[in-house]
């Protein structure tokens, strides 16, 4: 049971991630396997799994997060009569789908908002496009907060935890110079996060003293990069690429530019957690990216799948000195101002005990 008065159960698929939750949240966890991809024998499976594990259990709130596991969810709660149904919207995989895929995508969204009481989109470019499409009726959303699932710990994100004996071993490993500008990006390596238009950029204006570090896995079978961006990633001496990082703090610690070109996203964490290391990002204009970074004040926002001005708005950080060091100065207090996780958290503790006393639950 936590101070707070609730007893969380973490619900995922088996893996070691669910037992690290289990480790660090102190929190009991269940395995549910899921598939990230559409399987209505696996999906009717995961279902009923869920749906026993909601009688059993018989919880009072149910909040699920991601699509996959907003449907599961939300559908297996509602048929196990849980009062509570709450889903978070955190991106939607849809927005770059087309034809077929698109129809059913929307209808499964649809129906997973159907059966939440309440739906939580992130920020407030997802509200806006959830209403547009027509998904839900506005008085069944809301945004916690001034938005985020949950907000950035500004303490442990943060240049005072990594000491400099730590960045220059990281420089020495990389080969990276102490005068090298560093471009880094941090997420997965697929063609949706914008990484064949960020590594042409890149070999495109490629000059003495550039490096772009890639922290992040490639993920080949569901969204893979253009066979020349992988040659060019493999043969670029100067793009470095160290795969999946448990802690990407010291990678942002020896960089100068965050650069996230995403085409689609919910609230992303790591432009929240670059922000905090003091670095300003170039972002494509994207809902939460062009909430969280504010035109000229913490980075430059750019039209999206636009390589020309991606490349533009890298080299603009990179030559203009008095500009870099403006955005750099104001990040790390635009993002502890707004995203501090412990507002987040607060803002959420209150909404589950508003939602409680409505439903007659003493709390």
């Amino acid at each position: 049971m936590s101070e707070n008065g609730f007893e969380v159960i973490g619900v995922s698929s088996s893996g070691q991630e669910l037992q690290d939750v289990e480790q660090e949240e102190n929190i009991r966890t269940i395995s549910v396997e899921m598939t990230r991809t559409i399987s209505l024998v696996k999906d009717l499976i995961t279902l009923w799994n869920f749906y026993n594990l909601c009688k059993r259990e018989k919880p009072l709130i149910v909040h699920s997060h991601t699509p996959k596991a907003g449907i599961i969810g939300m559908l297996g709660a509602k048929l196990a009569k849980v009062p509570i149904r709450l889903h978070t919207v955190a991106g939607l995989p849809l927005m770059e789908a087309k034809g077929i895929k698109r129809v059913i995508l929307d209808f499964v969204e649809k129906k997973t908002y159907s059966y939440a009481t309440k739906v939580y989109p992130n920020s407030k470019g997802l509200f806006d496009f959830i209403i547009e499409n027509r998904y839900t009726s506005e008085e069944k959303l809301k945004i916690i907060g001034n938005g985020s699932s949950n907000g950035i710990n500004t303490n442990y994100f943060s240049l005072s935890k990594i000491t400099d004996e730590q960045k220059k071993q990281l420089r020495i490993d990389l080969n990276i110079a102490e005068i090298d500008f560093v471009f880094v990006f941090v997420g997965r390596l697929v063609r949706d996060k914008g990484i064949n238009e960020l590594v042409s950029a890149f070999s495109i204006l490629q000059t003495l003293n550039n490096k772009l570090l890639l922290v992040g896995s490639q993920e080949s079978d569901l969204d893979p990069l253009l066979p020349n961006t992988l040659e060019e990633i493999k043969s670029n001496a100067n793009i470095i690429s160290v795969g999946f990082q448990n802690d990407v703090r010291p990678y942002l610690a020896i960089s100068n530019c965050l650069v996230f070109p995403s085409y689609r996203e919910g609230f992303p964490n790591v432009v929240m957690q670059a922000g905090a290391m003091e670095l300003p990002s170039i972002v494509s204009d994207i809902n939460g990216c062009n909430e969280i970074i504010v035109q000229n004040e913490n980075g430059i926002i750019i039209p999206v799948k636009d390589e020309d001005s991606l490349k533009l708005a890298m080299i603009k950080l990179k030559e203009d000195e008095v500009l870099y060091e403006k955005l750099k100065q104001n990040s790390r207090s635009m993002i502890v101002s707004r995203y501090e996780q412990s507002v987040v958290w607060n803002a959420l503790l209150n909404e589950y005990n508003t939602l409680l006393k409505e439903k007659g639950y003493n709390v």
